[in-house]
């Protein structure tokens, strides 16, 4: 037996996982506690703490090293986490703090790139394609984010910030973005995008999955309207995403990925953005659901 860690940091639930490498990465144990995160940093990391204690009794097994999947990254030159929603760990030196008291190595990661690095390695990309050299993991739901996984690995990149095409610039219309920008990706392809795109249109708001049904019932010109927009910019973003890494495969997960015509017409779109006469590139639903975030942490140490 072989086992790996990881831990998947979120705003409101903390997650551990054991993985048996020797037996295809078999599940030895799997818990979830409540972040506890409106009570500060110093808790968050109690409760990370805390968790792996949970995990020890109830295994009878102690880690070598962590894998960690959080939300934002850690900035390499100063180790503290940056570019994060769960805004306590902004500035916080997370890693060295675990290391300090826990004692062994941590490695971190954005969450995107442990998506991407578990459904490369155990989820849908291995049942469609024998080895694939390059992967891209796009996450669209409340935020855009993505992770790039190059033969098993994950891109991290000088600035730790590998992957986040989130916060290029796609077109203006798209308005501000929390990041300072004007016109991001995120203010684009996200769910919430979509739905104010939509509300400023008809004057009523709907969630995404009630626009895109009155789109393909024909019922509704103006949620028609909004889903054929997010096909548009959605080649637009994509296109050059290939241009630059070529992966043998696309990932598409979060909520908006859902959306089954990003697979037809979506991938037509991004077509005619690609360097390319034809587009060989696979564009996959994920396999792993919720599980691939923490799998993928814990690969983070293989």
């Amino acid at each position: 037996m072989k086992p790996i860690w990881g831990i998947d940091l979120g705003g409101t639930k903390i997650e551990a996982v054991v993985l048996d490498t020797d037996n295809n990465y078999e599940v030895l144990s799997r818990k979830r506690i409540d972040t506890e995160a409106t009570q500060g940093y110093e808790h968050i990391v109690s409760r990370i703490l805390h968790l792996l204690t949970l995990v020890e009794q109830e295994t009878g097994l102690k880690p070598q090293k962590v894998g960690m999947g959080t939300p934002g990254a850690i900035d390499p030159d100063l180790g503290t986490i940056k570019n994060s929603n769960s805004t306590a760990l902004i500035g916080k030196p997370l890693r060295h703090d675990l290391e300090r008291q826990k004692g062994i190595p941590f490695f971190l990661a954005n969450d995107a790139n442990c998506f991407a690095l578990a459904e490369a390695k155990m989820g849908t990309v291995p049942e469609r394609i024998a080895h694939a050299e390059v992967v891209f993991g796009v996450i669209m739901g409340t935020g855009v984010g993505g992770g790039i996984v190059v033969n098993g690995k994950v891109i991290n990149g000088r600035h730790s910030i590998g992957g986040e095409w989130g916060h290029n610039f796609l077109d203006a219309s798209g308005g501000d973005c929390y990041c300072g920008r004007i016109g991001c990706v995120e203010r684009l392809l996200s769910g919430p995008a979509s739905e104010r795109y939509y509300q400023n249109k008809s004057g009523t708001f709907r969630k995404l999955r009630d626009i895109y049904t009155r789109s393909q019932e024909g019922s509704d010109i103006l949620a028609t309207e909004t889903i054929d927009r997010l096909i548009h910019f959605f080649g637009k973003a994509l296109g050059p995403i290939i241009n630059i890494l070529d992966p043998e495969a696309i990932v598409l997960g979060g909520g908006v990925g859902n959306i089954d015509r990003l697979y037809t017409d979506g991938v037509k779109e991004v077509e005619k953005y690609v360097f390319n006469p034809r587009m060989e590139t696979l564009f996959l639903k994920p396999k792993l659901g919720d599980s691939a975030g923490v799998f993928g942490a814990a690969m983070l140490v293989e």
